[in-house]
């Protein structure tokens, strides 16, 4: 099984803010929330009119993201193209620290 080789990258981040940065500064609307996990960057998902997560990563080529939405724990590596799951992604960390 594959794995993410870009967990060194991730930080233990809080979000900026409480929506998703781009769509408030401009007025727009979200579907869901994603956290960058090396900056604490908020943005929104693909199915999102502006997908401002994904712009992101492009822009930063910071490569972990996780779900911001409550109860909900994946994560997923762009470079990779790996689904991740936190609970299991920090422990794996720890390990390698």
């Amino acid at each position: 099984m594959p794995e993410c080789e870009h967990l060194d990258q991730i930080r233990d981040v809080q979000p900026r803010t409480n929506g998703c940065e781009e769509c408030l500064k401009i007025g727009g609307r979200w579907v869901h929330l994603r956290l960058c996990m090396t900056c604490g960057h908020v943005g929104c998902c693909d199915s999102s009119p502006h997908k401002h997560a994904t712009k992101h990563f492009y822009a930063t080529r910071h490569p972990i993201i996780r779900s911001n939405e409550p109860g909900e724990s994946w994560g997923w590596c762009y470079i990779d193209q790996l689904m991740l799951e936190f609970p299991e992604v920090v422990e794996a960390r720890r390990r390698t620290i």
